[in-house]
């Protein structure tokens, strides 16, 4: 803090400063992207934005539950605190501002129609408990997108309870635990790809498995004679990931069903990447047992942000007696029965029984039933087909620029995947990911898959035209040149960001979570 500076705001850059030659500024504004101090800095706590009367005498109604000393929060008046929000808003990066190329997280365009319907009375505001009676317009929205599910993945049944991926992949290995241990079954092994998403071994070992790796080959895809030769009495299953990690096709996973249900194991399909395949590929004819569908990632809703998720488990007609409560059922009436009771009579009687509370997120399930029906059959077609294309555009316009790891091994699915490999001495993928953010677009995700030394996963998903993903090609051939070349500015990037480059080490070890004056 100064004289001329009581705030503490950082100054003003042009683009060719650095900070220890910036242009001080009183305000620390920057034209119109305005510097945000926190609101402890603006507002005070003896102040207050609305005007009481004398506090009156209330009686004592709290007991040992009244406040004993005052909140020490600011009062701001409401043109200040809707001006710190607001210009808080626009220093996030968003998917109505510009391409989002994180890969594996399918961050595409959200239909405003679904939007429009997710909010419409009776959708927005159904609360869980209401009697199901006064409710049969949700329950029966439930139902039907089961039943596109169950057709578009070729399978039996489908769990529509879990929240997100990661509880989706609990859900199906459960199912795996209770249709073993209804033949009395015990094993102990859950084999997981290294090409698999990371979360599938978290999940194997949280459901009490024992996890072992099974190794890729040089194209990025499981090795089949390796997992062939693990199998045996003891593997409960296997988790793979379709199309995997690399942005790749598993191409011998019918052939890797085959081998493990021969040997009286199941398939779980991590189905995060189904955005990939939907409307061409059934994984149920593939020989898969249970899969999780993201409804977040697939069908509409962005993911990121921690949520709202949805994981469906779709299951086949081995597991699908064994799957979780609550569920739908269509009555011979037209009605729609929300199934609770664990003691139903000849419904699902060797279930494992609950995943949650209720019967699932019913934002996501509206979003993603709109969706669908927008689109069609023919249409959902195209929107995996567009998807694979865009990922392929970018990959082989990149790939002169930007080591390819599979580039040679034939067109990616959604994804393309490059690495740090012949940037100069010194220079890694976070160094381009930082430039990224200069040329106004947020990163891919980096690092990951980790079967790749400086991995950088593109996702341009359906929804961005040639032209955007373009300019997108364009700073990343420009950022790839730089860093081959060395250029020293490219270390400190990025230049033009609200904040400079962090000391992303201290900030996971040391965070500072408590404002102090």
């Amino acid at each position: 803090m100064n004289d001329l500076n009581p705030a503490g705001w950082r100054p003003a850059m042009s683009a060719d400063q650095d900070e220890s030659a910036a242009v001080k500024t009183f305000t620390g504004n920057r034209a119109l992207h305005l510097e945000e101090p926190l609101l402890f800095e603006i507002g005070a706590a003896d102040r207050c934005g609305v005007d009481f009367d004398e506090t009156p005498d209330l009686p004592d109604t709290l007991g040992a539950f009244g406040r004993k000393a005052p909140l020490d929060l600011p009062g701001l008046s409401e043109p200040e605190a809707v001006r710190h929000y607001t210009r808080l808003s626009r220093q996030n990066y968003a998917i109505d501002l510009g391409l989002f190329p994180l890969g594996s997280c399918t961050m595409k365009h959200n239909p405003r129609l679904d939007e429009k319907v997710a909010r419409m009375p009776g959708f927005a505001d159904v609360h869980p408990l209401q009697p199901q009676q006064t409710v049969q317009g949700a329950l029966k929205v439930i139902n039907e997108l089961a039943h596109w599910l169950i057709a578009l993945t070729g399978m039996h049944g489908v769990a529509m309870t879990p929240k997100a991926g990661a509880h989706g992949e609990l859900c199906g290995l459960l199912c795996i635990r209770a249709a073993l241990e209804a033949r009395g079954d015990a094993r102990e092994v859950i084999l997981v790809p290294e090409s698999a998403h990371g979360t599938n071994p978290a999940t194997a070992a949280f459901a009490g498995y024992r996890v072992e790796n099974i190794p890729a080959t040089e194209d990025g895809r499981v090795d089949v004679a390796a997992l062939t030769a693990r199998l045996g009495p003891d593997v409960a299953g296997v988790m793979i990931t379709n199309p995997n990690t690399c942005g790749l096709f598993e191409r011998d996973l019918k052939t890797i069903a085959d081998a493990v249900h021969a040997v009286g194991g199941y398939v779980y399909c991590d189905g995060a990447n189904f955005n990939a395949i939907v409307g061409r590929v059934r994984p149920g004819d593939l020989g898969v047992d249970a899969m999780h569908i993201n409804l977040h990632k697939t069908f509409s809703t962005p993911h990121g942000g921690g949520g709202p998720g949805s994981g469906p488990v779709v299951l086949s007609e081995a597991l699908a007696p064994y799957g979780p409560l609550p569920f739908t059922a269509r009555q011979a009436d037209g009605s729609v029965r929300l199934v609770e009771e664990e003691d139903a009579p000849g419904i699902h009687p060797e279930g494992f029984g609950r995943m949650c509370a209720f019967h699932g997120q019913m934002g996501m399930f509206t979003r993603a039933l709109a969706y669908i029906l927008s689109h069609g059959a023919d249409g959902l077609r195209q929107v995996s087909g567009d998807a694979v294309l865009n990922a392929n555009y970018v990959l082989r316009r990149l790939e002169d620029v930007l080591d390819a790891p599979f580039g040679a091994s034939g067109p990616c699915m959604h994804e393309a995947l490059f690495s740090d490999d012949g940037f100069a001495e010194g220079f890694s993928t976070l160094d381009l990911a930082k430039g990224l953010i200069d040329e106004g677009f947020h990163p891919m995700t980096v690092y990951f898959p980790l079967v790749v030394h400086g991995s950088m996963l593109v996702e341009p998903t359906e929804t961005e035209s040639k032209a955007g993903l373009d300019q997108f090609i364009g700073a990343m051939r420009s950022l790839a040149d730089r860093a081959r070349e060395g250029d020293p500015l490219l270390k400190t990037a990025p230049h033009l960001a609200p904040r400079r480059r962090l000391d992303e080490t201290l900030a996971a070890r040391k965070p500072k979570l408590v404002w102090k004056d």
